[in-house]
């Protein structure tokens, strides 16, 4: 044990003419995380716009002086000092069905990646690490779900299981693990060739100790990332099933039916204030967590020292 502790600070500490090398001892990875991911100005103004929007959602009975099903005496009328962003055609107040709604997109897209990475890591761990023939059977699973196209299964699941929010969360959970399966199947091929897993084979350590403790944790960046744009994606079904009436059933809000609304041409031209608000913050939403994901593939890359 001295040994190896002597040789872990000699190795930590850094050679004279060489970059200093960062290490956990002092909590200098950290810091060195945050000084390379604010280097992207994008990303860093993503942060702070998902923080804002969650913010709201969070605080929407504070914020909003209406439910979001409260129905005025104001039918389909514009912005106004009573109604900031108007009102919908049944006279519902649209701020508040606008800020309710983010809670329903952020639920959607964190409930549904949280099921899908679950499966996919939990899955492509055993089929990575154990191959074989349950290697075969994990794999032709995989592929048959990412033969079919993606949309039209869900739109056939969605029809069979029927609308609300909970069966849009495990549907979009439970059809989008297979890439993250294939992603953490990669990964641990490569990483359980590696010396300390081997070593942890030789000492005896149980299978789930050796794949939890000692792979897992090296495959986290990558899962992150994935994760990233799987929120974003699942935001964009919601509001794609919402909007085709195979999701959120009104009178619940949701970005996707109020975009609903806006089918006719009449409201498309005169009455924008109906779907401009839910289509801006769904643009908003995904740019910025696109732009988080980009800068977290960066700031994760151990080939990228810059």
């Amino acid at each position: 044990m001295n040994l190896f502790k002597r040789y872990f600070i000699r190795r930590s500490e850094p050679a004279v003419g060489t970059d200093l090398v960062w290490t956990e001892r002092d909590g200098s990875s950290k810091g060195m995380f945050f000084i390379r991911f604010k280097r992207h100005k994008l990303a860093v103004a993503g942060v702070f716009a998902l923080c804002v929007i969650a913010l709201c959602a969070v605080l929407a009975p504070f914020i909003t002086a209406y439910a979001p099903t409260t129905v005025t005496d104001s039918f389909g009328e514009g912005p106004s000092w009573k109604h900031p962003l108007g009102t919908d055609l049944v006279g519902r107040d649209m701020l508040s069905r606008l800020i309710y709604a983010a809670r329903v997109s952020l639920a959607v897209g964190i409930g549904a990646v949280a099921i899908s990475a679950a499966i996919g890591t939990v899955l492509g761990l055993i089929s990575g690490y154990v191959g074989g023939w349950i290697d075969g059977i994990i794999m032709r699973i995989t592929d048959i779900f990412m033969s079919f196209p993606y949309i039209m299964l869900i739109l056939v699941v969605s029809s069979i299981v029927g609308p609300g929010l909970l069966n849009i969360i495990l549907i979009l959970g439970v059809l989008g693990w297979p890439g993250v399966a294939r992603l953490v199947r990669g990964n641990v091929l490569s990483i359980k060739q590696m010396d300390y897993v081997k070593a942890s084979v030789v000492l005896g350590f149980r299978m789930p100790r050796i794949l939890f403790q000692h792979i897992l944790p090296n495959t986290v960046a990558p899962i992150l990332i994935y994760a990233t744009s799987g929120v974003a994606l699942a935001i964009l079904d919601e509001a794609a099933l919402s909007f085709l009436g195979l999701g959120v059933q009104p009178p619940t809000p949701s970005w996707g039916n109020m975009l609903a609304s806006a089918q006719s041409l009449t409201v498309l031209l005169s009455q924008s204030w109906l779907w401009l608000p839910p289509g801006v913050l769904i643009i908003i939403t995904v740019l910025s967590i696109n732009f988080i994901g980009d800068a977290l593939r960066d700031t994760l890359d151990p080939k990228n020292n810059k």
